[in-house]
């Protein structure tokens, strides 16, 4: 093969390269940082863009659609020194791609951290039953700290949802005999009502037989007179 040829193919191939690189297409729901000379230069919305090879660098890209992430059970001390396991979801979304990649390194970890301390200081204020009923409470303070904070980062704190408290162990029992207690007392009432009525039908039911053994006894003597 000729030396001519062999450096046309390779002058076509570079061109073809370069042309991959120079052109970027985003998709919908993601956005791209450009960084020229290791500065940061813009961010790509979604559509297609001209970036230039070897002077511009297009770092991954980042989702913009929102994102539900569930963390993992966190051992939590609450005011009467107990200690629950609370499993949280966070639903947040990145608003500023800017933010995201200069402000933090990794915002879901720094998510993760946040919602780990911010759950520590609230349910330390709460004992176990103001814990196990103030899930609302709790999920609207979370939401409240973690958005204002994460705001910096360039991320919106949507929701913020408790999947499960767990109490300790001991508590668990004691919370199942309750319950078991509580049921064997419905039942015991719901026995005792039935038998209740059961003994007043019988009653009702014995009052009317006499009352009508006495009246045809009566129409029986009218008659026999």
């Amino acid at each position: 093969m000729p030396i001519s040829l062999i450096l046309t193919v390779l002058l076509i191939l570079f061109v073809l390269t370069m042309l991959a690189k120079t052109v970027r297409v985003i998709p919908q729901g993601r956005a791209g940082i450009v960084e020229r000379l290791g500065k940061f230069h813009a961010v790509l919305k979604p559509g297609l863009h001209i970036v230039i090879p070897v002077i511009d660098r297009v770092l991954p890209l980042i989702d913009l659609r929102e994102q539900v992430v569930s963390f993992p059970s966190q051992s939590v001390i609450t005011e009467d020194n107990l200690v629950v396991g609370i499993d949280t979801v966070v639903y947040f979304q990145v608003t500023d791609p800017q933010a995201a990649t200069y402000e933090i390194t990794n915002y879901i970890r720094a998510v993760d951290e946040l919602t780990s301390a911010t759950l520590r200081n609230v349910v330390g204020g709460l004992n176990l039953e103001q814990t196990l009923t103030s899930r609302d409470q709790i999920n609207a303070e979370l939401r409240g700290v973690l958005d204002s904070t994460t705001g910096r980062w360039g991320l919106r704190v949507s929701r913020v949802d408790i999947k499960e408290i767990q109490p300790p162990v001991s508590i668990q029992d004691s919370m199942e005999k309750q319950m078991r207690a509580e049921r064997d007392r419905r039942a015991a009432i719901l026995t005792a009502e039935g038998q209740k009525q059961s003994d007043i039908l019988t009653a009702e039911g014995e009052s009317r037989a006499a009352i009508l053994r006495a009246e045809g006894e009566k129409q029986a003597q009218i008659l026999r007179a």
